[in-house]
């Protein structure tokens, strides 16, 4: 296995589920939290619960500041949209000029981001594939879907694949189901078509994915919003299968689909919204692409102002 030092950035319920598999099949990997989550983490260590699995990762492993980690050879990050900025200028004590940073975020802009605020190191795009989210503070709970991560470089350079295929002889190793992407893009956006429509109709609606799939009404809307996303890359540019709406829906089939999104689970819990970074994004590219989005335009109406007053209670909350 090669010698890889990890961090993960946000210890949330993506960050928190693949870094407990890392730290659990041997590699060197250290968190990044912040808030109850970190100090229950660090007083009685992460416990990771997977369909009656249960992993646990000691509390010296959790850490509030960059400083205390110190340089590492990769970094998974995996905070919300809205605070990639902010995360990416607090992490430059992690990064080094070999330093890859691998955003396993929801959007389809943030290695964009990223890249531009930190000056060292390369950063790759990458997704998961998951249901997981912090059910306490010091507890994530994993509740469907492949549990797969997918990576790789934005540029396709010999060193580039080849720091990637290493990251992912580690990875897998450790037990975490990950595949190096042939084209990022295209993985990125095609699953940023999924998670779009279905962040926002599992909010709007409080169904959860299946029931949503066994409704012909509610079918019908999930296809037609993630046709409008799928339009909007291909008006990009985006080398999208033909396929890739009956692909997914045949994915799908094979799963329990029991679960609900994080936009869901940050709604009902009166939690900032990603919902910029989904419908919002949808949206704002396709007027750019004269591309019409009315499923996405609504979606992204009647769950803007969610947001907007979540970060008023915020900001009363910090005066």
């Amino acid at each position: 296995m090669a010698d890889l030092r990890f961090a993960v950035v946000g210890a949330g319920g993506v960050g928190g589920f693949f870094g407990a598999l890392l730290h659990n099949g041997g590699a060197s990997v250290k968190f990044l939290a912040r808030g109850a989550h970190l100090e229950a983490a660090r007083a009685n260590g992460l416990k990771v619960q997977s369909r009656g699995t249960v992993i646990n990762v000691p509390g010296d492993c959790f850490f509030d500041s960059p400083s205390g980690i110190g340089p590492v050879d990769v970094v998974f990050f995996c905070v919300k949209s809205y605070d990639t900025e902010e995360s990416a200028r607090a992490i430059a004590q992690l990064v080094h000029d070999g330093t890859i940073i691998i955003s396993l975020q929801n959007g389809v802009d943030n290695e964009e981001v990223i890249a531009r605020v930190i000056q060292r190191g390369t950063v790759f795009g990458g997704l998961a594939y998951i249901f997981a989210t912090i059910t306490a503070p010091g507890e994530i709970t994993e509740w469907g879907g492949p549990k797969k991560i997918v990576f790789g470089p934005l540029r396709k350079e010999p060193h580039l694949v080849q720091k990637g295929a290493a990251i992912l002889e580690t990875v897998t190793s450790c037990g975490v189901d990950a595949e190096l992407a042939e084209d990022i893009a295209v993985a990125i956006w095609s699953k940023f078509t999924l998670i779009a429509a279905v962040g926002g109709l599992t909010a709007l609606t409080r169904l959860t994915l299946g029931q949503i799939l066994e409704n012909p009404e509610s079918y019908t809307l999930l296809r037609s919003a993630m046709a409008e996303t799928f339009a909007v890359a291909k008006a990009i540019g985006v080398g999208m299968p033909s396929s890739l709406l009956d692909d997914t829906f045949a994915r799908l089939a094979k799963f329990e689909n029991n679960s609900r999104s994080s936009l869901y689970v940050d709604l009902v819990n009166e939690r900032r919204l990603e919902i910029d970074a989904l419908s919002g994004t949808v949206m704002r590219l396709g007027k750019q692409h004269g591309v019409s989005t009315p499923i996405h335009s609504m979606i992204y109406a009647a769950l803007i102002p969610h947001h907007r007053m979540a970060l008023r209670r915020l900001a009363i909350k910090q005066s």
